[in-house]
């Protein structure tokens, strides 16, 4: 099986994930054109559900699958590696019954009680049979991260998009004239067609490699892997944990705010027009670098994990740092156009640039969120999933706190709220690093703190002489655009000139090495 590199699955994963997300937003723009608002909020509506139940069957498998293969591989241990696949198939196919089964007999009293509009209930139907499909394909996802081959998961994400895309206007026109839930529930049967050909092109590569034998002795490994069961666990169960932390945190965000802001003394029109500002239009962008950092955090558990299984310390170190030096230099140039060119962006995206406080309060603390990620898998490949998932829990608590305490204060209201997200996004990060510290003493050399302070001054410098620049002529996109990329250009001379990125890392990169 071909394996790569740490920066060359990263690699792999960032062109994935670049490409799915271009492909998404296209989906996003057909499915809107073609349902219109309201067929797209009884999509959006079933979509929280299906996302809630996909990470309780799934369990946190994957990361805890990733990390167990790549520590088996490392030792040579095969016969583990194949009772990894088995219980973890067996696990996730009995959950996914289960809550496939919980999520249809459910759906009329989420959609009618919960969600109070009846008509969700047929999109929730509709997407309920890709539960275990999921199941099945993050299995199959986390043991090819745990051979280091990211090839075939990203390959499966681009035939999904595709998939998704071709079908999903056919579908829709063709259940529309039923009624704008069927319309919604078209939609739905596009997602799990992409997902299912998808699975299939996984299982195709899985069997193509005959690496493993999973019908020889399937029940006999069953019946002795308590111990490899408790290992997978000792992760997933936390994993898991962190992100339902996350899904009860953005469930009860929007309540938290708007009950905050009316004791405030905002109007419920007023606050749902920030929130949606917050949320619709700044946080969006603030997101915009993680499928990079999350491509890393990926690469990152089975590195570090094989790592580990060879007592290399001073790899795990060179690899968390490696992680957050690229991170931060992704997150970097993200930082100082939101900062500086906030009302330009927001006015070019959205028609408004009324959110530009939003975005330069907040996009200096989130520099910090994009080196989570990789902090986060760091710790899980460690076996410190169960600090993680407690880190997340205290940033989730603080940043309710600040939350109401600022945003119901008239002199804060939804600034208030802002704050709130940052605090979170500080801590979580602050507490990620105190416990790598603690447990394997790693900390960020002095010397690139200095390099990151000098690279973003000196962005920051350029961009405000650019921006003076643009302000002397006439408003245009395309001149927007122009002086976006001369300021990306600067940014990536200097990440060269402050050695960010090294030429033994443009090496890893095939097109580099054949230039060579």
């Amino acid at each position: 099986m071909t394996k790569q590199t740490f920066l060359q699955g990263a690699i792999i994963l960032i062109v994935a994930g670049m490409i799915t997300r271009f492909m998404g937003f296209i989906n996003r723009i057909v499915v809107a054109r073609l349902m219109g608002e309201e067929g797209i909020g009884l999509y959006m509506m079933a979509l929280p559900t299906l996302f809630l139940v996909m990470t309780l069957t799934q369990l946190g498998l994957p990361v805890a699958i990733s990390k167990r293969v790549a520590e088996a591989d490392a030792a040579n241990d095969q016969a583990k590696v194949k009772k990894i696949v088995v219980i973890s198939l067996m696990i996730t196919f009995i959950s996914s019954i289960v809550f496939t089964i919980v999520m249809a007999v459910g759906a009329p009293y989420i959609a009618s009680t919960l969600l109070t509009d009846s008509r969700a209930m047929l999109p929730i139907l509709a997407i309920s049979p890709i539960i275990p499909i999921t199941a099945i394909a993050a299995v199959l996802r986390g043991y090819f991260q745990g051979k280091q081959n990211m090839k075939p998961q990203s390959y499966a994400q681009v035939i999904e998009q595709l998939v998704r895309i071709t079908c999903v206007a056919f579908f829709v026109n063709l259940l529309l004239p039923y009624g704008i839930e069927y319309a919604a529930a078209g939609a739905m049967i596009s997602v799990i067609i992409g997902e299912f050909i998808s699975l299939m092109y996984m299982i195709y590569t899985f069997k193509r490699k005959k690496t493993l034998r999973l019908r020889h002795r399937f029940f006999s490994y069953l019946k002795s892997s308590k111990n490899v069961v408790r290992e997978l666990l000792s992760i997933a169960l936390p994993s898991m944990g962190s992100r339902m932390i996350g899904s009860i945190s953005n469930f009860l965000e929007p309540i938290l705010v708007v009950q905050s802001l009316a004791i405030a003394g905002v109007a419920s029109a007023v606050a749902t027009k920030q929130y949606g500002e917050l949320t619709g239009y700044v946080m969006p962008l603030l997101f915009l670098p993680t499928f990079i950092t999350h491509s890393l955090a990926v690469a990152l558990v089975p590195s570090i994990a094989e790592a580990e299984a060879k007592k290399n310390i001073a790899l795990i170190h060179y690899r968390i740092h490696q992680s957050i030096r690229i991170s931060f230099a992704s997150g970097g140039i993200s930082t100082v156009v939101l900062s500086i060119f906030a009302v330009q962006l927001l006015t070019y995206m959205y028609g408004t640039g009324d959110a530009s406080h939003y975005l330069v309060l907040m996009a200096p603390f989130f520099l910090l969120h994009y080196i989570q990620s990789p902090l986060q898998a760091a710790l899980q490949a460690l076996d410190l999933a169960k600090p993680a998932m407690w880190n997340s829990l205290f940033g989730v608590a603080l940043k309710s706190v600040v939350l109401v305490i600022l945003a119901s204060n008239p002199n804060f209201g939804i600034m208030g709220a802002a704050i709130g997200l940052c605090t979170g996004v500080v801590l979580v990060t602050l507490l990620h690093l105190t416990v790598l510290r603690k447990v394997i003493g790693y900390s960020i050399p002095f010397l690139d703190i200095c390099k990151m302070i000098v690279l973003l001054a000196f962005t920051w410098l350029f961009g405000s002489f650019l921006k003076r620049i643009y302000e002397t002529m006439e408003p245009h996109v395309i001149l927007f655009l122009s002086v976006l990329v001369i300021l990306g250009a600067i940014y990536i001379i200097l990440l060269f000139a402050l050695k960010f990125i090294t030429k033994d890392e443009l090496r890893q990169i095939p097109f580099f090495n054949k230039k060579k």
